[in-house]
Order: structure tokens, then C-alpha cells, then sequence
């Protein structure tokens, strides 16, 4: 199975990543299709949704016509995006249940720099596999269906699509139970 990378990915995203009953691959060789997940996630916030968007730098197409792969794409540093991003993480899930427990796993994203944007999604990727403890929970039979608690579930209703920090800072180590 081919997925695509995807900057904190969706709740759905890591759902069909482990549920998957095939080896999963993310796919560095399709072309680079703009504003999508692969440099976005939507986030919850008190007005609603948020989407936060890496900044990247895409190259021309080749000289044989071919259009941009995902692999070549570059993260760019223009703006201050690192620094709006955790600010907007921090306003958003300060006071979810189980912020203050997973930000110093997810600081460092805002902190370091990255040349390439699959890279750093790849990281991204393995660090939140990590903090769901994937290996063990992976072969649990307990799954649930229902919507899991959101910090603005009261004001907005129940937001589905939205990045698996959302469902990470709100459920914290039963995170794992709704994928």
C-alpha cells in the first residue's frame, strides 16, 4: 500500500496506516501535488479550524517535461512558520489533557531544521508512532468508532479530519484505541 507523506497527518491518515493489512510505503516518487497534506494539517482551534501549511520550495519541471517529485520538494524558511506553528499548537491544546505530556516530543519539530519536507514528515511520522506505542498497541483487538474527546468539541461539535495531535493531546496513551 502507497500512502502519501503527510505533515501530521490526519487521525484517518495513521488509521489507514495501521490498519493496513499490507506492507505500508510512503510514496517519494509521486509527483508533488500542491496544497495538500503533504505539507498541511487542520488543527482545532477556539474559532474553529485552523490549517497550518510548511512553507516549501518546489522545483521547475525537469527538462524532459516530468513534473516535480515529492522527494525534491525543500522546505523553505521564509516567514517565522516554526514559531506561528507551536504558538498556534500551544494556544489551541494548552489546555488539552495531555499537552504539557507530549511537548517536549513535539517542540523539537519546531526547533530544528529540515532540507527536505520527506524527511521531515518521515520523522514526524516515527516520532508519533513512538508516542502512540504502535508496536504493542498494533496488534490490539480493542478499536474505537465513536468520536474521541476535543478540547472545542463543546463550542464546534465534534471536528473530524483533523491532525493526530488533536486526537494525541486530547487522549493521550488511549490515543492508539481510536485508529
Amino acid at each position: 500500500m502507497l500512502l502519501s507523506t503527510t505533515y501530521f497527518g490526519s487521525v484517518d491518515w495513521y488509521s489507514a496506516l495501521l490498519r493496513s493489512t499490507e506492507p505500508v510505503q510512503i510514496d517519494a516518487n509521486e509527483t508533488y501535488v500542491k496544497q495538500t497534506t503533504r505539507n498541511h494539517c487542520l488543527i482545532a482551534t477556539a474559532n474553529g479550524i485552523q490549517k497550518l501549511t510548511v512553507p516549501v520550495t518546489v522545483p521547475e519541471r525537469a527538462a524532459d517535461g516530468s513534473k516535480p517529485r515529492t522527494k525534491d520538494v525543500r522546505i523553505s524558511d521564509h516567514g517565522n512558520w516554526r514559531h506561528l506553528h507551536w504558538n498556534a499548537l500551544s494556544s489551541a491544546y494548552g489546555m488539552s489533557p495531555f499537552f504539557d505530556y507530549y511537548a517536549d516530543d513535539i517542540l523539537p519539530f519546531f526547533e530544528e531544521r529540515w532540507d527536505y519536507l520527506l524527511d521531515f514528515n518521515q520523522a514526524i511520522k516515527d516520532k508519533m508512532l513512538e508516542l502512540l506505542s504502535v508496536p504493542s498497541a498494533h496488534a490490539a483487538t480493542e478499536r474505537r468508532t465513536t468520536p474521541y474527546y476535543q478540547t472545542f468539541q463543546r463550542r464546534h461539535g465534534f471536528l473530524p479530519g483533523l491532525s493526530i495531535l488533536d486526537l494525541l493531546f486530547n487522549e493521550g496513551p488511549e490515543a492508539v484505541l481510536w485508529l
